[in-house]
This record gives C-alpha cells, sequence and structure tokens, in this order.
C-alpha cells in the first residue's frame, strides 16, 4: 500500500511516491464509483466535447478560437485580437491572476479535481483504458509483479497503443487550436515533406502527452505544476478543502472506545497521489478529486454510519462542527470575482474593431505655398481593421483644413489586415492658432468612429 506510518510525521518528509531512499513507487489508485466520481464523469464528458470540439467551429470563415504565439495571432470567441491589443490581454491575464487566487482562498484545489486538463485526461480516459485492459488496483499490481508473458505482453502492448493513438489525438486537436483547423488539414491532407515543421510539432506534442499519462502522471501534480506550489501560500483555514473530520473519525480502528474512522484504508487506495488525507489538509499533494469521500461514504455506509466523515468543509468548520453555510467572507470573494470578470467582459465588449494610428512625418516641418497663401504639414496614417470583414473608411479634418492624399487614399481595408497612407494637411496661414491640436474623424462601416487630435505647425506670425 503506498502510504506511509500515520502515526507519526514520517508523511512530511517523504513524497508518497517514493520510497524513503527516493525510489519511485508506482502508485495503483483503487476505482471507486460514487456520487463525486459520477458528477466529475459527467461535468468531464462536457469539457472533453468543448475541447475536441471548438477547434471544428468557426464564425465568419475563421476559427472560433486561436492561439497562434508564432505569428501573433489569437482569436478568443470569434473576436480576433492583434499586438495592439495588448493591453487588454495584460489586463486579462492580471484579471485572470486575480481570479485564480480569490477562487483558490476560496475553494482551494476545486480546479485541479474537476476541471484540470491533466486531471481530466488522467482519470477520465487514460486511467479507464487501464483499468479496461488490466483490472483494478489489485489486478494492476499483481500483472506488474508477473513475469513477461504472453497475456502480460499482450495487455501491456494493447495499453500503450491506446495511450498513443489517444496522446496523438490529444496532440493534433492542441495543434489546432495554434494553427487553425484549415492549416491542420493541410497538415495531415499535403505531402509531409512540406509541413515538416508541423510534423514534428504533432510528434513532438504526441510523445509530450504520452509520457505526461503513462509515465509521470502524479508527478506532474506533485511536482512540476506551479499552481500546486502557490495554495500553500493563498489557503486558510476557512478555504473549503477536502476535509477530514478528525474530531469524529479519531482514535481510529473498531470497537466501542474507537471514532468513526474503522482505518479500512480506503480512502488511501483510491487516491491518485496516494495521500493520506487522514494527515491534513494542508498536504500540497491533494488534488481535490473527492475520491476519498466518495470511497469513505461507501464505508460509512456499509458500517451504518452517517456520510462525511471525509467532506468538503473548512478547518474552521471541521474543528467547531458548524455546517458549511454561505459567510459574508465567501460573499465577499465572489462579489470581487463578478466585478473583476464583468470588467473585462465590459472591456471586450466596447472594444473597437479598428485602430488607428496617425504621426505628422517625422523629419519634416510645414511647407508653404505662397501663391495660395497656404501652409501643410505631411501626415502618416495607419489603420488596422480589427474585425472579420473588410471595412470602408472615411477620414475627416475640421474646417477650414483639407486633406490632401499623396497617392492612394484609404478607403477600403481587408479583413485582420492593415493599411497605410500619407496625406498633406492644408490651411490658409494665420487662421489656425499655434499650439491648437487638430481633431481628425476617422469613420468606419458602421458608423463607429475615432477621433485622433494632432498637432500641426506653422510660421510664426
Amino acid at each position: 500500500m503506498p502510504h506511509f506510518n500515520v502515526d507519526n510525521d514520517d508523511y512530511r518528509n517523504h513524497l508518497y511516491n517514493q520510497t524513503k531512499d527516493g525510489k519511485r513507487l508506482w502508485i495503483y489508485p483503487g476505482r471507486i464509483i460514487g456520487q463525486f466520481y459520477r458528477l466529475r464523469t459527467y461535468f468531464s464528458y462536457v469539457l472533453l466535447t468543448l475541447l475536441f470540439g471548438i477547434p471544428w467551429l468557426e464564425y465568419k470563415g475563421n476559427p472560433l478560437f486561436l492561439f497562434n504565439v508564432l505569428e501573433r495571432k489569437f482569436i478568443f470567441w470569434g473576436v480576433p485580437f492583434f499586438p495592439q491589443d495588448f493591453h487588454l490581454v495584460a489586463l486579462g491575464l492580471v484579471a485572470f491572476l486575480l481570479f485564480v487566487s480569490l477562487f483558490t482562498v476560496l475553494f482551494g484545489r476545486i480546479w485541479c479535481g474537476w476541471a484540470c486538463p491533466q486531471t481530466i485526461f488522467m482519470e477520465m480516459l487514460f486511467r479507464k483504458i487501464e483499468y479496461w485492459i488490466e483490472g483494478d488496483d489489485k489486478a494492476q499490481r499483481k500483472l506488474a509483479s508477473a513475469p513477461w508473458n504472453t497475456k502480460k505482453i499482450m495487455k501491456r502492448g494493447i495499453k500503450h497503443s491506446l495511450f498513443i493513438i489517444l496522446s496523438f489525438a490529444i496532440a493534433n486537436t492542441f495543434l489546432m487550436y495554434i494553427i487553425s483547423k484549415k492549416e491542420w488539414l493541410k497538415l495531415i491532407t499535403e505531402s509531409p515533406y512540406d509541413h515538416m515543421v508541423g510534423l514534428v510539432a504533432i510528434l513532438l506534442f504526441t510523445a509530450v502527452f504520452y509520457l505526461v499519462f503513462a509515465r509521470f502522471r502524479e508527478i506532474v501534480c506533485m511536482v512540476i505544476c506551479p499552481y500546486g506550489r502557490l495554495q500553500g501560500v493563498l489557503l486558510d483555514n476557512n478555504s473549503i478543502l477536502v476535509q477530514y473530520d478528525h474530531k469524529r473519525g479519531e482514535p481510529r480502528g473498531k470497537g466501542v472506545d474507537k471514532g468513526a474512522c474503522i482505518d479500512c484504508h480506503w480512502c488511501v487506495r483510491v487516491c491518485p497521489t496516494g495521500i493520506d488525507i487522514r494527515n491534513g489538509s494542508n498536504q500540497l499533494e491533494c488534488i481535490g478529486c473527492t475520491s476519498c469521500i466518495d470511497a469513505c461514504d461507501a464505508v460509512m455506509e456499509k458500517t451504518h454510519q452517517p456520510t462525511g466523515l471525509i467532506r468538503y468543509d473548512s478547518l474552521n468548520g471541521v474543528n467547531s462542527g458548524q455546517k458549511l453555510k454561505f459567510t459574508l467572507r465567501i460573499g465577499a470573494y465572489s462579489t470581487v470575482l463578478a466585478l473583476i470578470v464583468a470588467g473585462l467582459a465590459y472591456m471586450l465588449v466596447t472594444r473597437t474593431n479598428f485602430e488607428t494610428t496617425l504621426l505628422r512625418t517625422p523629419g519634416m516641418i510645414f511647407q508653404v505655398d505662397e501663391k495660395k497663401h497656404e501652409v501643410s504639414n505631411l501626415y502618416q496614417m495607419e489603420i488596422l481593421n480589427k474585425s472579420m470583414e473588410p471595412q470602408s473608411f472615411k477620414i475627416e479634418a475640421p474646417e477650414p483644413f483639407t486633406i490632401v492624399w499623396v497617392g492612394k487614399p484609404i478607403n477600403l481595408v481587408n479583413a485582420g489586415k492593415m493599411t497605410k497612407g500619407e496625406f498633406f494637411l492644408r490651411i490658409k496661414m494665420g487662421v489656425w492658432k499655434n499650439g491648437n491640436k487638430v481633431p481628425i474623424r476617422i469613420t468606419e462601416t458602421s458608423a463607429k468612429e475615432e477621433i485622433i487630435k494632432t498637432s500641426f505647425i506653422q510660421p510664426d506670425e
């Protein structure tokens, strides 16, 4: 059984998946199907459907989501983002970090147990394949200790073949999020020699996913994942976690003078990271997957005791015996979370679908036409169309200014493209007061407009 003696603090000095001399201790979690496992299964099916389905969805001929870091192309829910939108991306990241921090303070690692791709892929896909082919934890231990014979080679071969196929499917899905469905279809239908970079990327992704889910497994959660380390800073005695009710459960064992815990070790046996939840909720290896809750509830029902010996609760709730309830703290934190999400949503909704840059041509001063008694300045303009459709633009200057384009004026800008142009801004000498800014109005197809104020220089009177 992969756990250490619970009667001392030895567990604090060793990882649960290691022996005392530092060797890897393979964890074979038992299978328990309870209330929370069923809920997690249904929820994971929804998330998996979204994960594998979203790359196939398009909006106006473009992917619904795109995270092309190499070419700096990003699309979220059909809305394209460009390098000029970096401030929104930065604010979004800050909002996301605040959201994660506040959410963790309230609910601990509920993300890890219910929504993390690592947990969903491992427990709902790879682990189920393993149970289907090799059996439960006892059968898997027996197979691991058995000599290499036809039966073992067959089972291990089928299992790892399915692991590779599933890893390949996951790798292709993630690649579609990066390069889009259209480019991915070219990658798999055209000659591999024309897409060597994409082919290598798929193979590398496949190898990484296979190693993660076939070999590393709980090491990702226990050692590699930074979020697991972060929770130790954010959690407090009011955080809602998977808790063992030590007041009700201790002392462990069977008999009239013992607590509710019969020391059956089922909570340890089903844990995917091999921990003993009875050692406390401050163990960073706990991913909040609720397997121990289902296992303990099943034992409580068999021994005719009330369920909830292991449950979602805060440490203060366990110590005081109060049931979990909506507190002012939860309300305040939830309000902050809602405001963060609402603020970010407002910025996205009010975001304009074009962006204009206007600069007076550097290195040049004013130009004077003595015959017409006019002065002019040369400007450079760039308009980025941040929408999915071509847009027409109208550029206007206030009277008495006139705009004279150098070459082709900016009228139409294609979807996702930037168009540049130059123009002279002219006015009769002495009409405009030095130091005043000139408001240039840019109006696009849907009548949305932007006003940019620019400097205008002329001879002193």
